[in-house]
């Protein structure tokens, strides 16, 4: 693929592409961009809490929001191609794996959180869903893969791409092993929330 402007431009010109969003564009774009800052201020928050309180997280714990914050930079340029010049394209099954994808990562988190309560109980099923969410992201890459050989996508989205799979992977395997060991500095940190 031959490139006229430079990286840094082909970025600005990517992101000058929300000028086209209509209003529905919008609504997708902060619900899902939203979503993932919940997310992100919510484990903040947790951990922040607990940190500042005097908790001692393992040193992987870290690992969690900054996995998060990647994934949401990603996802921010990546949602702006799919809902302007590829938007048609994602019809013919890649909008339907990001749907299944999006449902086992968020089911992957929420039985994570659940999982701390019943560890014995959601142990399988979290790490299922765990695994089924990376198993789509993967399906997800090799079809834009397969679009980028085909013409119909560019450098941005795919670097998008590069780094919502390394941010999604970096999030939900460092939740998945702070699971698998207890969950140290969680019980420590419950106590400090105003609840």
């Amino acid at each position: 693929m031959e490139y006229t402007r430079n990286f840094i431009e082909d970025t600005f010109f990517y992101a000058r592409r929300m000028k086209t969003f209509d209003r529905v564009d919008w609504q997708v774009y902060f619900a899902w961009v939203g979503l993932m800052l919940g997310l992100l201020f919510s484990v903040c928050g947790f951990i922040g809490i607990g940190f500042y309180s005097g908790v001692k997280y393992p040193s992987y714990v870290w690992n969690l929001p900054l996995g998060t914050f990647v994934f949401i930079v990603a996802i921010s340029f990546d949602t702006i191609g799919h809902r302007t010049v590829y938007k048609q394209a994602l019809q013919k099954g890649e909008a339907l794996i990001h749907h299944i994808t999006i449902g086992a990562g968020i089911s992957s988190c929420l039985l994570l959180c659940l999982a701390y309560t019943w560890p014995e109980f959601l142990k399988i099923p979290s790490l299922c869903l765990v695994a089924l969410s990376i198993f789509y992201s993967v399906i997800d890459e090799l079809m834009h893969w397969f679009r980028f050989y085909q013409g119909n996508s560019d450098r941005i989205e795919m670097w998008s791409h590069f780094f919502i799979f390394l941010g999604h992977t970096v999030m939900i395997v460092t939740w998945s092993y702070w699971f698998l060991m207890g969950y140290p500095g969680v019980k420590e940190t419950l106590q400090f929330l105003p609840l």
